[in-house]
């Protein structure tokens, strides 16, 4: 059986992985496009990218009900075992660890990265997942940076990209991205759950195909895709 990724809109997702359920970034409640609600969620694992509520978002809640374990950088696992998690792993740039399911390194992302009371979030990163068969990069939240392609060196098979623009790199800088990580499939987030992020997703589908290697996969929310 193969990976299922699903998408939960913004920069959410949901990973099927060796009988395991990874979440990633699940910002669901306050959330216009999310397609269901937290509580309908299972995680073995939940992967964080950075600070900012968009991303931890009910991170606590569904690690509590869960019992699922808390992957994020040194900082915001600490906030979150100070929330009540009693499963929290702290990585930092640059540093792994076999979960099981599969190997999670944190790279580099530029952006910033405050918890959602305000307190320092650590570095902000970017998430590769080296699953049985099949290599994930979760950008996080960034600008482009040329450093992505020593990301691609790792053999990235699917990108997933941030496209908003306004708080993060758009379609534009996301094909030189693309050109730089050389993933087979790529697919889009960060866009259109709020109107500073509103993009045409189908022209930048077009664009991919025009101008890059990469395969788009676009899903709706609550989309899923197998790999």
């Amino acid at each position: 059986m193969g990976i299922q990724l699903t998408w939960l809109a913004h920069s959410g997702f949901k990973l099927e992985i060796e009988g395991k359920t990874v979440l990633i970034d699940p910002f669901l409640t306050g959330n216009p496009l999310a397609p269901m609600k937290a509580d309908e969620l299972r995680a073995d694992f939940i992967l964080l990218s950075h600070g900012h509520g968009d991303h931890v978002g009910d991170t606590v809640a569904i690690a509590k009900r869960t019992g699922a374990t808390v992957v994020g950088n040194f900082e915001i696992a600490n906030w979150i075992e100070g929330k009540g998690v009693k499963n929290v792993a702290g990585l930092n740039t640059g540093g792994g660890y076999d979960f099981g399911f599969g190997r999670v390194e944190y790279t580099l992302a530029f952006h910033s990265s405050s918890l959602p009371d305000g307190s320092y979030g650590g570095q902000p990163h970017g998430i590769l997942i080296f699953a049985p068969g099949t290599t994930f990069y979760h950008s996080g939240d960034t600008a482009l940076f040329t450093d992505m392609q020593l990301i691609g060196d790792k053999g990235v098979d699917v990108a997933i990209l941030c496209v908003g623009d306004y708080f993060t790199m758009g379609p534009t800088d996301s094909l030189d991205a693309i050109r730089f990580i050389r993933p087979s499939y790529v697919l889009p987030m960060h866009y259109n759950t709020f109107p500073p992020i509103q993009q045409d997703i189908a022209k930048w589908a077009q664009q991919v195909h025009n101008h890059t290697e990469a395969k788009a996969i676009v899903l709706d929310p609550g989309g899923t895709h197998e790999f």
